[in-house]
This record gives structure tokens, sequence and C-alpha cells, in this order.
């Protein structure tokens, strides 16, 4: 490893969602047209590693690589099932490896911006700038975005819930026709719950090939084998697929906190993404959630003020808090407040509170649709901690 500091004007760390949507909008936009900027991953990002799925209304800015859209879904809870058309959204699904090529092929055209594949090994901001140690090198910088996310202050505190959404998916190919390529599942309760948040997600490619994925919101992780026998049995009992072959294989687990990670930012590192508490603490949903963050990031950039100032906490988060409270202590209810909201709103109303994008009246009108008693106590207890603080 080189013993030479190598100093860049800004440093992303990462080359996800996050990290390339920053670093594309930064390239985009003449503002930093001289100055250099270096984007760090340990990673070539040349695998298709994920999916990312979201609802959009009408054409958006990520048209060109949505691989997969639908304009209806299912959703099926205890004692209710129903599909629903979803216009005027539509639920796009974007490849990994599609993102990763389209934004590092743009970067690659910047003589300002340099992508180096290299694992960073710490981070540290000292007076004047922050340093990143790699495997290779020592680089400094003023600005640094890192998006390296890790759940170990957020386990250290009590005062927010955090869960996770974690899931094993299988894109899985039938040779005969047997499943609906226009809907997607959103939701379906139907699968044993064992004191869980436990649900099954599908999406149809074609008639004989869907990704079909055992999802949990819960706090803790199970053994492989546990979400293999659900994927198994659901799609052999509940789908009535006896032959099938497994194309490809997706896991991960996704932060369902409200833990202000804006408590790790220092004067020269500002966490972005799932680090900087970027998903939707309520879904886990973090692509379109980025993107909506990006331009604002970008535009406090221009003014040169602390990037300490910047926050996107709002009223939002306290409706996820109290979601995250319920479903900590009771996570065996989960299925009766999603089936709840499904059975008496619509999937439009659901978007677009979602989305952040819905007024008071709407947000309460909501809000009454989930279990009046759970919620109301959780929001008492959190109000009752307001007044003792």
């Amino acid at each position: 490893m080189s013993n030479q500091t190598i100093h860049y004007d800004y440093i992303i760390i990462g080359a996800g969602a996050a990290g390339l949507m920053l670093a594309k909008a930064m390239s985009q936009d003449s503002f930093f047209d001289n100055s250099s900027i270096l984007l760090l991953d340990k990673d070539s990002k040349t695998t298709n590693d994920r999916t990312w799925c979201f609802w959009e209304k009408g054409k958006g800015p990520f048209d060109h690589l949505v691989s997969k859209e639908w304009k209806h879904i299912h959703f099926s809870g205890k004692g209710f099932s129903k599909d629903y058309k979803i216009a005027p959204f539509t639920y796009k699904m974007v490849k990994g490896l599609d993102f990763y090529e389209d934004a590092l092929n743009y970067i690659s055209t910047k003589n300002n911006i340099r992508f180096k594949v290299e694992e960073v090994l710490s981070i540290e901001d000292k007076n004047e700038f922050a340093f990143i140690t790699t495997s290779k090198q020592t680089y400094s910088s003023k600005r640094v975005f890192n998006s390296m996310f890790s759940y170990d202050r957020a386990n250290q505190q009590t005062t927010y819930p955090v869960l996770q959404q974690h899931f094993l998916g299988w894109k899985i190919r039938t040779d005969q026709a047997v499943f609906d390529k226009d809907k997607a599942t959103y939701m379906d309760f139907s699968v044993p719950q064992k004191g869980n948040t436990r649900f099954m997600y599908m999406l149809p490619f074609s008639s004989n090939e869907a990704l079909v994925e055992y999802t949990l919101f819960s706090k803790d992780l199970l053994s492989e084998a546990e979400y293999k026998d659900a994927l198994q049995t659901y799609i052999s009992e509940d789908l009535q697929i006896k032959n099938f072959e497994i194309v490809d294989t997706e896991y991960g687990s996704i932060p369902m906190t409200c833990y202000p990670f804006s408590k790790n930012n220092s004067r020269h590192i500002y966490h972005i993404g799932t680090a900087g508490g970027w998903a939707k603490p309520s879904t886990g949903y973090a692509f379109m959630s980025t993107a909506r963050k990006i331009p604002k990031l970008i535009h406090h950039l221009k003014t040169d003020k602390s990037l300490n100032i910047l926050k996107f906490k709002n009223r939002f988060w306290y409706y996820d808090l109290i979601l995250l409270d319920v479903l900590a202590k009771n996570n065996s209810q989960g299925h009766s407040i999603f089936t709840s909201i499904f059975r008496k709103r619509s999937p439009q109303l659901l978007f677009n509170f979602l989305d952040e994008n819905t007024s008071l009246k709407e947000e309460l009108y909501f809000i009454w649709s989930c279990p009046k008693w759970l919620f109301t106590k959780y929001l008492a207890k959190r109000l009752g901690i307001t007044k003792k603080s």
C-alpha cells in the first residue's frame, strides 16, 4: 500500500443505489465540473446481485432501465383476498446490473470522476479532513459520503426499535404456464406466521417464470433451511407447482428502524442511502426514497453550508415510528394490520402515503384503517416519553 495520501474534493464510498445516484447527479451538473470526485467500492459491480422495485405514476427517470412492470397487484390476508388495479401507478422493477452499467458508463465519460475497486478499511474524521484508508491507498477529503451500512450503533440503543426486513427469493422456471404475468403478489399472508410478520412476495416475469420471495418483518434472521423450507412448501402446495427449476436466488436484509442515523455524521463525513436512514423505515423500500433525496443533497452542496444541517426528518417519520413500535412488541399482529389496511383502503392511497405525498386529512383517514387499540396504545407511550423529556 502506498504511503502517499491522495486528496479529492469529494469521496463517495459505495457504488450502490445511493452512491451511484449521487455520483451520476454530480457528473450531470456543471457546478462540479472542476471538482475531483472519487467513487470507491470493493466490488466491480459487474453482476446482478439485486433488484429494486418501486411504484410510480406515469413515466419516470429510470424507465430506460425498467425490465418489467405490473399494473395489477394481489393481496392475501386472513379471511381476505383481492386483486387490485393500481392505475395511475405502475409497479416497476430495475435489475441491479442494468443500473450499475448505466451509471458507471455515464460516469466514465467524465474526466474529473474516478471509480476505483478498493475495499475501505477505515474512515476517520481528523481536524481539516476525513481520511479513508483502503487496501491500496489512503485518501483525504473535506466531503465524504459514506453508504457503508452497519447495525452496530442502532443496536446499542433502546429508544428506537430495530427490526429487519429479511428475505430469500427464488427465481423459478416451470415447464407449464402457471403465472399471471400482469399481476404482482404484493403480500400473501397465507403462510404460517409463527409469531412473526411473514408473507410471500411474487413477481411474475412470464407465464412460466417468476421470483417467489419469503419475507419477514422481524428482529431476528432465520436459518437458511427455514427460508428454503417455506419457499418449497409454498411453491409446491400453495401454488401447486410440482416441477420447477431454480434459476437464481436473492437474499437480503434491510433495516427497519427510526434510529436517527444522522447522529453518525461528523464534520466531514455524511452518511447516505441505508447508512443514512434513507430506506423507508416502515417498508424497507429505498430506491425511490433515495432518488428523491439526491437532488436535495446536490442543492445543499452548492450552498457550501455544513452537511450536518441537512436532515430529512418530517411527520412521516413519526408515523413509521409508531408502526415499528407496534411490530416490535406485537410482531405476530403484522398480518392483521396489513389486512385491515388493504381491506379498508385503496392501494393508491397506500402508495401516496408511503411516498409521503398525502395531506394531513388523508393521513388520518389512512391511519384510521389500522387496528385502533394497538396504535393508540403506542402513540400514548411515545407521547408520555415526550412529556417526561
